[in-house]
This record gives C-alpha cells, structure tokens and sequence, in this order.
C-alpha cells in the first residue's frame, strides 16, 4: 500500500448487549443491509466464519455503485474480525471490533486503513469527500445498534 494515501477510519458505538450479540450480529454478513446504508453483502468462498472466507459488498443504489470484496485474515469470536481488501477500488484492511463495557454493554469498533483509489484524483478530492462517508458510517452504526437493541435481526442469524 502506497503510504501517502493511506488513509484510516475509526468509528464506534455503544450498544446495550452482550459482546457475543454485537458480533453474531455483524458477522451474519447477508443481513448487513439491515443496518449498512446502501451495502448488500454476500459470502462468496467459505462460511464466511473463518480465515480464507470470502465475502462481497455491493455498495451503491441499484445499478450504480461497486463491489468492495474482502477476504477475512483474522477471526476472534466474539471479539474481532480483521479483513483484506481486495476489489479494484478499495484496497486495504479493516477490523471490526467488541469490547465488553460494564453492566452487559458493548463498544462496537469498526476501523478501516484503506489507499484512496482514483490517485490523485482521489487524494483531492478526500478532504471534503471523507465527510459523506463518515456520515454514512455513522448512520448506518446508530442503525446497527437500534438493530441490535430491538432484537431486530432473525434469530437464525445470532449463532
């Protein structure tokens, strides 16, 4: 990775469940577009519960938008998932994250170092176009949290 367009994207909440909740709830992959504002995802190599699975994120508004495909390099339930980036336009790791809180409350960590694509294009145009993407981050985390908290995931998906 090119070291002067790294660029890094921490992110949190806090949700009012247990750590093995918080993660069996972001790790049900194809139910991220419960939560994860215009992302579809789907386990495309292994059970998506492992090391070497591959899984895929559609990322956009029906036709537009791309594929961020990830394989998982680290898997520690309930605790962490770190992943590689390996589409054509997004290129670099991330990690998600459960920290157990006091009284049965989770902190929710989703952290990203990623190179800017589109070269310099990409690197002009990161000092406003990081604000869209962090809003969306954050939304979609207040959603997953409401998520969380309501019980609103199926129950064949907390494993």
């Amino acid at each position: 990775m090119k070291k002067e367009r790294l660029r890094t994207l921490n992110l949190d909440v806090t949700i009012n469940a247990s750590v093995e909740t918080v993660f069996d709830a972001f790790s049900e992959w194809t139910q991220q577009h419960q939560w994860m504002l215009g992302t579809r995802v789907e386990v495309r190599k292994g059970d998506g519960r492992s090391v070497g699975s591959e899984i895929a994120g559609w990322t956009g508004a029906g036709p537009i938008g791309f594929w961020d495909t990830m394989t998982i390099t680290h898997w520690d339930r309930p605790y962490r998932v770190d992943v590689l980036h390996t589409g054509a336009l997004v290129k670099g790791t991330g990690t998600m994250e459960v920290v157990a809180l006091p009284g049965g409350r989770s902190r929710f960590i989703w952290s990203e170092d990623f190179v800017l694509p589109l070269g310099v294009l990409g690197a002009v145009g990161w000092p406003v176009g990081k604000y869209p993407l962090l809003g969306g981050v954050k939304k979609s985390l207040t959603k997953f949290k409401e998520v969380v908290e309501a019980g609103a995931l199926p129950t064949s998906a907390l494993k």
